[in-house]
């Protein structure tokens, strides 16, 4: 029970077993080459929940050395930690509550009340788990593994030490791990975390997007975990008029999985974080599709996550902005989201839910139990003759035969997943190998979706693709209009055979882009050809991470055997596709 501004707040909260996988490393760096510490998960006090009789509420704390974190009564969201000095008290230890309205503007971006609550922390009750159902790729939970960074400033902020930043990153995370968990379906499991304890490993900017590139060339150079995708939380303020920087769309990538966080208490930098996590998966921001009324917010007070007006501590995503990562998902981006990692192995405990050392099933509390799983599992162990108690590939006790369909395609470059005869669980999700025929061998699998130049026209604009005699005119200009990319202030003139991989054609555009932002105008060419008119449209577009998405994207036919790369058209054997051995007999190849 946490007492302030004269009320009572009991928090029902339970461990967060999904935070840290099992496999979990922390590393501070110190200064020189020897200056590496690695280090297990430590002390695993990170919980979720709610307040008692308040349904509308949350609460995203933890124990470690104090209570710290976050809740909110659905009125106002209060900031709690320990007095400066009070986190390696004993006994009672005084901590700080803070109250922040839920007010819908910048007012209200530094908490206006504060109350210094003596008293003793109550020893957290763990509740158990409960599990979801997992039938496709909306309502089958997703797992981003993620790997987070701590510059040096951030170090300091939090009073140079290990131990505070590394809770206060993990608070963060636990944040942002409950409003995915009930919104997307989807977790956020830490797979690992650096400390630059002595300093930057990077050359740090004020620019986030510089930061951001020199970021993932770091990642891809210095971090030897996996994960999903790797950010920076920095104790610096950057130059920018939003609290963090990503690459859309790019999880699961080597080269764009990435993102950057600028310093702020636990619940902004909880907000900001799901702000580019969301980024990574495909979400964006929602000004335009606001102003022009299709996405409403569900919260008209505190705002959405991804809205671009200057909302304080928003926690819903709109429905725009959850369409958007459906159809990422949809469209073949995320296959590592499926791949559940193991959890962090806490001392075992039979009936949380989750299968540990020394258990064979673990079906949950009783009330679970009865409701799934029960038949298969008595006191963690599985029953006479009963293979399994739970997953997508086990019915009644026994595993689902081989062949049996667990996932289905979401798309034409998608395989369908079976069950393999020998496991309860769906094996990960896994997409058609580049270079595979699809939408009736006009487009080419690539990165598990179908490239044509239609599909990205109307991705981006809703219309189709233009003629290819506006290809053939326009990109060999090499002016704003048609060209092959940019050479210092001036363009690039398409080689006639790369005019079809050049800048992206489409028919009939007009307004505002689906996705990022129109920089300039939309230029317009007609011409008449073939006793008609022939219309030519196309613009500069760039999402907020600096992608183009104005030119015709790598992987799409632009010719027999050809394909384009880095806005060349290439024959398909430069590409070196892997070959499929038997695939004489039809079998699909897939990674």
């Amino acid at each position: 029970m946490v007492r302030a501004f004269g009320s009572a707040f009991t928090l029902d909260l339970r461990l967060n077993h999904h935070l840290l996988a099992s496999h979990y490393v922390e590393r501070h760096l110190g200064a020189g080459s020897n200056g590496s510490h690695s280090t297990g998960a430590g002390e695993h006090c990170y919980y979720q929940g709610r307040i008692r009789g308040q349904p509308r509420s949350f609460a995203a704390l933890s124990s470690c050395q104090g209570l710290r974190g976050v809740f909110s009564d659905g009125r106002a969201t209060y900031l709690i930690e320990p007095q400066a000095g009070a986190e390696h008290g004993q006994g009672l230890r005084p901590h700080i509550v803070q109250r922040v309205p839920s007010c819908p503007r910048l007012g209200c971006l530094f908490p206006a009340l504060s109350q210094r609550v003596p008293g003793e922390i109550p020893k957290l009750r763990r509740r158990r788990q409960v599990r979801r159902a997992q039938h496709t790729v909306h309502s089958e939970t997703k797992y981003i593994e993620l790997a987070v960074v701590n510059d040096h400033q951030l170090f300091l902020q939090l009073r140079k030490s290990v131990v505070l930043t590394s809770n206060f990153a993990k608070s963060v995370v636990n944040l942002a791990d409950m409003i995915y968990k009930e919104q997307l379906n989807t977790r956020i499991v830490l797979v690992a975390m650096e400390t630059w304890a002595a300093e930057d490993r990077i050359r740090m900017g004020q620019d986030s997007l510089e930061t951001l590139n020199e970021f993932v060339k770091y990642r891809r150079e210095g971090l030897a975990e996996h994960s999903d995708t790797v950010h920076l939380f920095s104790g610096r303020t950057f130059q920018s008029s939003r609290s963090g920087t990503a690459f859309v769309g790019g999880i699961c990538s080597a080269a764009r999985a990435g993102g950057v966080n600028e310093y702020g208490n636990v619940a902004a930098m909880a907000v900001t974080l799901a702000q580019t996590l969301g980024q990574n998966v495909g979400m964006m921001w929602n000004k335009h599709r606001t102003a022009a009324g299709d996405c409403r917010c569900p919260d008209s007070w505190l705002g959405c996550i991804m809205e671009d007006t200057g909302y304080y501590l928003p926690r819903k995503f709109s429905r725009c902005s959850i369409d958007e990562y459906n159809q990422f998902l949809q469209d073949g981006g995320g296959s590592c989201l499926f791949n559940k990692p193991l959890k962090l192995l806490d001392p075992p405990e039979c009936g949380n839910g989750f299968v540990e050392a020394g258990e064979e099933c673990d079906c949950g509390s009783l009330a679970e139990c009865a409701r799934s799983g029960g038949n298969c599992c008595k006191k963690c162990t599985l029953t006479h003759d009963a293979m399994c108690s739970d997953g997508l590939c086990c019915k009644g006790c026994k595993y689902e035969p081989r062949g049996v369909s667990c996932r289905e395609a979401v798309n034409e470059c998608d395989i369908p997943e079976t069950c393999t005869g020998d496991s309860s669980q769906c094996p990960p999700n896994l997409h058609k190998l580049d270079g595979y025929f699809c939408e009736n061998e006009q487009g080419r699998c690539y990165g598990g979706r179908c490239k044509t130049r239609d599909r990205q026209c109307n991705a981006l604009w809703g219309r189709s693709s233009a003629e290819r005699f506006c290809y053939e005119k326009l990109n060999v200009e090499g002016t704003e209009r048609g060209n092959c990319g940019r050479e210092g202030l001036g363009w690039l003139q398409c080689n006639k055979q790369d005019v079809l991989c050049g800048f992206l054609l489409c028919a009939n555009i007009s307004g505002s882009p689906r996705l990022g932002e129109l920089s300039g105008e939309i230029a317009t060419t007609t011409f008449y050809h073939q006793n008609r008119y022939v219309d030519c449209r196309g613009g500069h577009v760039q999402l907020v991470d600096g992608s183009d998405l104005s030119y015709v994207e790598d992987g799409t036919p632009c010719g027999p055997g050809m394909l384009c790369l880095d806005r060349k058209c290439l024959p398909a054997t430069a590409f070196n596709f892997s070959s499929c051995p038997g695939s004489w007999d039809g079998k699909i190849c897939f990674d």
